[in-house]
């Protein structure tokens, strides 16, 4: 098999419990051995105009046989190769918290001209690519699905479920992780919650009126998210909206039982891998929370489906899938 070169173009890094650089580095573990790849970290910050336009001649330099920006500086496209440059688009979500004007200039420079200018586009989800098709007119043919790969040491550890208190992980504190309503729906249940991420204003006095016992954690380095599934009894990831949805695929491979949201990209990763709810509806959510605490038949069976679900997702599936893309772009 010849050769390939290929540049992956990175943001500059900032703190994340799981960045994209984190995930392009899994997914590059798994590439077949023809693949050379090399990664570009940009210098700037993508913050304001000046610094985005600079990084637009940076990267001229730097380009190789194959450029691939793994997300987030969609518009360093604009100056790059259109034949031999992919890019990849990890959600629309920065669109559905915009409006008027400011909504125009992001949905033009982040994602119109980009799509423009090079000649793939993957998207982590059938969801995600449905959604840019509805906001940008380009041939579908050019939107190419991949999923996201599973960490390649999040394996699977048994754990003794504690059916007498239960510790549910909650992943996320922004607005679409719904925690709000996960609070309001184990109210009065004998579980503790653990929660991942800086909780926002509005979170503690809500832990309190509802008598929560909880545990909070931010800043983990990866292997600290990991411990934090292994302690899981079961994993609630309720979002009201993913572009993929991670936490499903991680909790899968750990063992833990998941609830997810039956929208958006959700349905899609778990498969029948998890118990599926209308996020919006909190009795909803706590039913299924009591279905998985008091049915270990239902506990064991979205376990066994999680560890088969899990294998859709590997890193070198998911690497195969990236260099036969990259082969097709040389011809």
């Amino acid at each position: 098999m010849k050769k390939i070169k290929v540049v992956y173009f990175f943001r500059k890094p900032f703190t994340d419990y799981f960045s994209i650089e984190e995930l392009f580095g899994f997914i590059q573990k798994g590439l077949p051995k023809n693949i050379d790849f090399s990664n570009y970290y940009l210098k700037r910050a993508s913050k304001g105009f000046k610094n985005r336009f600079l990084s637009c001649f940076e990267v001229i330099s730097k380009q190789g046989q194959i450029n691939h920006i793994t997300g987030d500086v969609h518009f360093i496209a604009f100056l790059m190769k259109k034949k031999r440059t992919v890019l990849t688009i990890h959600d629309l979500e920065v669109l559905k918290r915009l409006s008027g004007m400011a909504r125009k200039i992001i949905k033009l420079f982040w994602f119109t001209l980009p799509a423009k200018r090079v000649r793939y586009i993957t998207v982590i989800s059938e969801f995600t690519k449905q959604e840019l098709l509805k906001e940008i007119d380009i041939d579908p043919e050019k939107v190419v699905v991949i999923h996201d790969c599973v960490a390649p040491f999040i394996t699977f550890v048994p754990k003794e479920f504690n059916a007498e208190k239960p510790n549910i992980l909650h992943i996320g504190t922004a607005h679409n992780k719904n925690l709000e309503r996960l609070i309001q729906a184990i109210s009065g249940l004998p579980v503790k919650l653990t929660i991942l991420g800086h909780l926002r204003d509005q979170h503690p006095a809500l832990l309190k009126k509802h008598d929560i016992e909880f545990e909070n954690f931010f800043n983990l380095p990866f292997q600290g998210v990991v411990e934090r599934y292994r302690e899981a009894d079961l994993v609630s990831f309720c979002s009201l909206y993913e572009g993929f949805g991670l936490p499903i695929i991680e909790a899968n491979a750990t063992g833990r039982p998941v609830i997810t949201s039956n929208r958006t990209s959700m349905p899609e990763v778990a498969g029948d891998a998890a118990l599926l709810v209308d996020p919006e509806n909190v009795a909803e959510i706590r039913e299924a929370i009591l279905r998985v605490i008091n049915d270990e038949k239902l506990r064991n069976d979205l376990i066994e489906k999680g560890l088969n679900n899990v294998k859709r997702f590997s890193k070198e599936f998911i690497g195969q899938k990236f260099a036969d893309l990259y082969e097709k772009m040389l011809n």
